[in-house]
């Protein structure tokens, strides 16, 4: 196919823009990746999920060997993501999860991250993405924070051994939904070295009370991976570019700023029923927004933005 300059991977940014396969549900693994690959992707966030790459499934580091030779042969760079609705409870979505109060459900969800930390150091991944889930019934917040601080304890001494960081994602509804909460937690647990950010940009329209460009510059220092989507403020649905409230250029432009080298992937799971359209709809889209972060001020100034996407 003959590529749309606006595609152009030499383009004026910084940034490798990936397409996470939880929005490729309905392809089989190898024709996403090959997809991604063709539309001019730097890399994949690889969901581990009973469809793609299954963890619980015989022979996972034969498999797990196949699929870093494909991303080999392709050229693209891995992020692995641990998000799957079902893939431990086939009845309870993201169940169970680091905060149940059975110590066993906890131990079946620190044993899927021991797996993902194992296959992303095979798969040469820039990180490890998990979240905290949601606070159950009866739990209070005291607690819930004591089992994410002992859940994560193996699951980062892990990460430490195999040189991948584990980025935790802030979100909506969960115990660990904010920024700040993402700092009570390095601090409850020392700072630990291999404890990183998975920064949703999305997800800083939604609910952080800072412009999402202003989060990204007071996440920098701890980003190991970023999720992009549109997205509306109080309203966690990720939405198809365009179709939200966000400014991508100073956006974007912050996010080069920081020096972050890892990708930058697009997050739209529930439009999976036609994500090659949306792959390959969001590239360009992404691309034209970096070019145009060469026409911004020095660092841009969100704060003086006007909401509303503003780009095509």
């Amino acid at each position: 196919m003959s590529p749309d300059p606006s595609q152009n991977p030499q383009a004026s940014s910084s940034l490798r823009f990936g397409y996470g396969t939880n929005g490729l549900a309905d392809l089989r693994l190898d024709d996403a990746l090959a997809l991604l690959a063709d539309l001019g992707y730097d890399g994949v966030g690889l969901t581990l999920d009973h469809m793609h790459l299954d963890p619980l499934a015989p022979d996972l580091a034969a498999r797990t060997r196949r699929v870093a030779r494909r991303l080999d042969e392709l050229g693209l760079g891995v992020t692995v993501e641990t998000g799957a609705r079902y893939v431990l409870d086939p009845r309870r979505k993201h169940g169970p999860s680091l905060l149940d109060p059975g110590p066993d459900d906890r131990a079946r969800r620190v044993d899927l991250l021991l797996r993902a930390v194992r296959v992303a150091a095979d798969l040469g991944a820039h990180a490890v993405h998990c979240f905290s889930g949601t606070v159950p019934d009866g739990t209070d917040e005291d607690t819930a924070w004591k089992r994410l601080a002992e859940t994560l304890a193996p699951v980062l001494d892990a990460a430490a051994g195999a040189g991948v960081p584990l980025a935790v994602e802030p979100e909506p509804g969960h115990l660990l939904a904010t920024l700040a909460d993402f700092h009570h937690l390095r601090r409850t647990l020392g700072d630990p070295e291999p404890l990183g950010l998975t920064l949703d940009l999305g997800h800083c329209q939604c609910l952080e009370p800072l412009p999402p460009a202003d989060c990204v510059r007071e996440a920098a220092p701890w980003l190991r991976h970023v999720q992009i989507e549109d997205m509306r403020r109080g309203v966690h649905e990720h939405l198809p570019f365009g179709d939200g409230e966000i400014d991508f250029p100073p956006l974007l432009a912050a996010l080069a700023a920081t020096g972050y080298q890892g990708l930058t992937v697009v997050e739209l799971p529930r439009h999976s029923h036609a994500g090659p359209h949306f792959a390959a709809r969001s590239l360009p889209f992404l691309r034209r927004a970096a070019q145009r972060t060469a026409a911004l001020p020095p660092h841009g100034d969100p704060s003086a933005t006007p909401e509303g996407s503003t780009t095509p």
